[in-house]
């Protein structure tokens, strides 16, 4: 049995996804810890939901991210977790959560990248008028959504809502992410 970390930022349907594949034996894994950078984030009370241990904090509560990211490695390291996952998680790991976790922290975008990096890829992507979209699953390195890709699925759309292209990724997201979580964690990573 593996120990998995999600952090979240928003909504948090991506950690409840996984939490549930933890809990009905779809992934060979638990989530130990969900870290959450916006205290009313309802990634929080999807947490609370599923008796998941979470770090919830304020980065303004910190002098550096590299004093929030020291807490993070340490609460890691305390659940001897296995493998990061971000899902959703708005903020740019630094070289502290990197050193620690390397080869072992991915992340989910919504866009085919390397096209469309960034928060807002599916309304660039909209903006730009593409008629096929995607998620990637990707390692995470030092580089803006740059990290080598493991997975991608794409999907055609043929207008300019890009709540409507949201709710389409999201699905596909959600089945993408346990798929390449189960396929890394019998990999053994």
């Amino acid at each position: 049995m593996k120990n998995i970390a999600v952090f979240a930022s928003g909504n948090g349907s991506n950690f409840e996804v996984i939490a549930a594949a933890c809990e009905h034996g779809v992934l060979p894994a638990k989530v130990v810890l969900m870290v959450c950078d916006k205290p009313q984030a309802m990634a929080v009370e999807r947490s609370k939901k599923h008796g998941i241990e979470s770090f919830v904090f304020s980065p303004k509560d910190y002098a550096s991210k590299a004093d929030y990211e020291r807490e993070i490695v340490r609460l890691l390291d305390e659940r001897k977790v296995d493998l990061v996952c971000l899902a959703g998680y708005m903020r740019i790991v630094s070289e502290v959560l990197l050193a620690a976790y390397q080869g072992r922290i991915i992340n989910i975008h919504p866009s085919l990248l390397p096209a469309f990096k960034g928060a807002h890829a599916v309304e660039q992507a909209v903006a730009y008028g593409v008629k096929v979209y995607g998620i990637t699953v990707h390692w995470v390195d030092a580089s803006l959504d740059g990290g080598k890709i493991i997975a991608q699925r794409a999907f055609e759309y043929d207008g300019s809502d890009a709540d409507e292209v949201h709710r389409i990724g999201q699905k596909i997201e959600h089945t993408l992410y346990i798929e390449v979580i189960d396929k890394l964690l019998k990999e053994q990573l």
